[in-house]
């Protein structure tokens, strides 16, 4: 079996599945009719830069750095909602007003967001400054309505 064959199909089964450890996933290659040592896998899971990752229930599983970086995600986009106290706009700019010590994770959790109106975000202590690629009302507003829509 080709490398990339199998290497295809362990990033299917931990899209699949929540597999914790590589017996696991060497179980599941076989179900799959793929033979393959252990140290194979671990050849594999290093060249495809699996990290463990913790799951819906609460276990660890393999996982891809993306899953990672989702999982952080959805993390600040909730201290964002528990931190927020205002968000305003005056011309280009959407300020956001945070409890003190949280506007930078939440400046954190907008860049992780990637909105695209979004030219750039500073941060303080307690205030969020977000510059908006265009001034005009239409940008500005539909990046305030999306922040609200986070926080509601």
């Amino acid at each position: 079996m080709k490398k990339y064959t199998r290497q295809t199909k362990i990033l299917e089964l931990i899209n699949e599945k929540e597999i914790e450890t590589q017996e696991e996933l060497a179980e599941e290659l076989q179900k799959a009719g793929i033979k393959v040592t252990q140290a194979t896998i671990s050849r594999d899971i290093k060249e495809l830069r699996l990290i463990k990752v913790t799951s819906k229930s609460g276990k660890y599983k393999y996982g891809t750095i993306q899953e990672s970086q989702n999982s952080i995600s959805d993390r600040l986009v909730r201290i964002f909602k528990n931190s927020i106290i205002t968000i305003e706009v005056t011309g280009n700019l959407v300020i956001i007003k945070t409890i003190p010590g949280a506007a930078q994770i939440c400046g954190s959790a907008i860049d992780s967001l990637q909105f695209g109106s979004i030219v750039g975000s500073i941060a303080g202590d307690d205030t969020v400054f977000i510059a908006v690629r265009d001034g005009e009302d239409g940008e500005v507003k539909d990046l305030k309505d999306k922040l609200y829509g986070l926080i509601n």
